[in-house]
């Protein structure tokens, strides 16, 4: 059961995410966090001691298919719970991190935890890619090129959904051609 002391942290997150989607990350202040949290400024920092630190924490955050892929789950419905989220995730431009981790990024000292960042998350597609044409649920795709293919397409939708509203159906179209790249359409 999470303490008193995980369930600010995550507060804090919840607050400093609406934050960095509204503000970017160069405009976000700890005086900004602390006031849409309500906490104190030593309250604030008894948890996180720079914006930096929150954002860190933010985009390190990582989903992992391991344990679906231990218990057996099928590859496809691991895929289809997945794109389901990233559907959600691309239509929700208000809550979009893309300005905040290109502001982020180009602060030039992130350079190694933005490549360590993009090899982890292109080894978890690789991971499930692998595990689909083991079980036989996919097609043999290179799991590389197609693991590159899902996380810049998905991030490149993301990003234009700031500027642009993407719709339902650019989402829908993110899906329906990872799902055929992966199965063929099954």
């Amino acid at each position: 059961m999470a303490g008193k002391g995980d369930e600010t942290r995550k507060m804090i997150l919840d607050a400093a995410t609406e934050l960095f989607a509204e503000k970017g990350f160069k405009d976000v202040t700890m005086s900004d966090v602390c006031e849409r949290t309500g906490l104190s400024r030593g309250g604030l920092y008894r948890h996180f001691s720079s914006t930096s630190e929150i954002f860190r924490e933010l985009i390190l955050d990582e989903y992992s298919f391991d344990e679906q892929i231990r218990r057996k789950e099928s590859a496809v419905v691991i895929l289809k719970e997945t794109l389901k989220y990233v559907e959600e995730a691309i239509l929700q431009r208000e809550r979009s991190l893309s300005l905040a981790i290109y502001e982020y990024a180009n602060t030039g000292e992130n350079d190694s935890e933005f490549t360590a960042l993009e090899a982890r998350a292109k080894q978890r597609w690789m991971t499930l890619i692998r595990y689909g044409i083991r079980t036989g649920e996919f097609r043999k795709v290179n799991p590389e090129a197609a693991a590159e293919m899902i996380l810049y397409y998905y991030q490149g939708l993301r990003m234009w959904s700031r500027v642009v509203d993407i719709g339902k159906k650019a989402a829908g179209n993110y899906s329906k051609n990872v799902t055929e790249l992966l199965t063929g359409g099954k």
